[in-house]
């Protein structure tokens, strides 16, 4: 309804508007004492309404796109779609963004349905933003929900991608490869032991840049590589407008209990997390958060949407396995080389059977170890052929050591069933 305008029912005083923006501004600064960075989810491809809309009163027609019919587009689902294009709407876009960073010091934008949005428009926020701080991150949904009132060629697609400048798109190639189809919510995939996902794992894995390795005919969705860098890339498996992750293991993969969920729920998170991609986790999935099955929660009550705490104790292995693959990340740089000719020099995928993908890293060209990643999502154990010398166990049967848990012994290593094993050099 406006887009420069905090959401006042999260405020004390939502008839305040001073409260408002206080808040806000003490909400974004604690984040940031807190040695954590808010990034902003921005809607600007649709409004609430058309009619009586800020953007009818000011010039009617001009801010919409329409169909050659003269109706309104709605690649959006909701409605309407906005022109992004037209020389108004975007510089109504970037000095909205440019606000909420100067303003209230956000560190990044989360574009809603990107798709919608021209490249060229979606470049100049990234230009805009860099004259501000380089680092602020822009990423946003590769897609639409309808067919833009535009050329596909213009639009910032995740098959665009290419063509913009350091902006990242989410992976559905990845998600679905790990999960199943976001179209069928009981059609299961890697985690559900089905064999032909593998491709599009390692597509993801190395952040879906032009990769030797990978046989891009195999892969789920994409037919090349779309990212020019691997930080283009979002590396997730469940999000807000979606089955979270543990609905979907329940509704897809087969699971039998609480144990096998569990073990799949890590599983997947080791891509996530060891990926050359930028990792998101959905809110709540440290602690196994359900939803009650329900995949589109956002007019669900609080019955639904809630994160129930107590599950941290609960599933209190899962959530310090997360905490360690995070810490792990975080302290090897060999996990996040942020460069696609690194990546392609020093990631090598090796044969494996179905359900089973294993890559070594060589760290040493960012100053780190070489490790080993076996992820196995088969129902039993899988034994493989290593280096004979010199590799201890960090993760292995959802536990995460960074001191080590063993040694690799006479040259084999035995992935424990629907689980990851990785291997550091020492």
């Amino acid at each position: 309804m406006n887009y420069n305008v905090p959401e006042g029912s999260y405020s004390t005083n939502p008839y305040d508007p001073v409260c408002r923006i206080r808040e806000m501004k003490q909400m974004i600064k604690a984040c940031h004492e807190a040695g954590i960075r808010v990034i902003l989810d921005v809607v600007f491809n649709h409004t609430y309404n058309v009619e009586g809309s800020g953007f009818t009163n000011t010039c009617p027609g001009y801010f919409y796109r329409t169909t050659p019919e003269g109706e309104l587009g709605n690649a959006s689902g909701c409605g309407n779609e906005t022109a992004s294009e037209r020389p108004m709407m975007r510089k109504f876009m970037i000095e909205s963004c440019r606000y909420w960073l100067t303003e209230y010091h956000l560190d990044g934008f989360r574009f809603d349905l990107m798709g919608i949005h021209d490249i060229q428009t979606m470049n100049d926020i990234r230009h805009m933003a860099d004259e501000i701080d380089p680092t602020i991150l822009v990423y946003g949904e590769g897609w639409a929900a309808g067919s833009p009132q535009l050329p596909e060629d213009l639009l910032a697609m995740k098959s665009n991608t290419l063509k913009l400048d350091r902006i990242a798109a989410f992976s559905d190639d990845m998600r679905d490869a790990l999960r199943g189809p976001f179209s069928d919510d009981q059609q299961g995939a890697f985690l559900a032991g089905l064999p032909g996902h593998e491709e599009s794992i390692k597509f993801g894995l190395v952040g879906a840049i032009e990769y030797p390795q990978i046989n891009m005919d195999l892969v789920n969705y994409s037919k090349k590589a779309w990212a020019n860098q691997p930080a283009q890339m979002i590396a997730y498996v469940s999000c807000h407008d979606d089955m979270c992750l543990v609905d979907r293991l329940r509704a897809s993969a087969g699971v039998k209990n609480a144990a096998e969920t569990a073990r799949l729920d890590m599983l997947a998170q080791t891509a996530v997390l060891t990926s050359q991609a930028i990792p998101f986790l959905f809110c709540g999935e440290e602690v196994m958060r359900d939803k009650k099955g329900v995949h589109n929660s956002f007019c669900s009550p609080d019955e639904i949407n809630a994160i129930d705490w107590s599950l941290k104790d609960k599933n209190k292995a899962v959530f310090d396995y997360y905490a360690g693959l995070i810490a792990l990340r975080k302290a090897h740089p060999a996990f996040r080389m942020a460069d696609a000719e690194l990546v392609r020099q020093n990631v090598r995928f090796a044969d494996a059977p179905d359900n089973v993908v294993v890559y070594m890293l060589d760290g040493q060209a960012v100053g780190d170890s070489n490790f080993i990643v076996i992820l196995n999502a088969n129902r039993k154990p899988v034994t493989l052929d290593v280096p004979v010398n010199g590799y201890k166990v960090v993760v292995r049967d959802g536990r995460v050591d960074a001191d080590g848990m063993g040694y690799v012994e006479n040259g084999k290593a035995v992935v424990p069933a629907q689980s990851a094993l990785i291997l550091q050099e020492i």
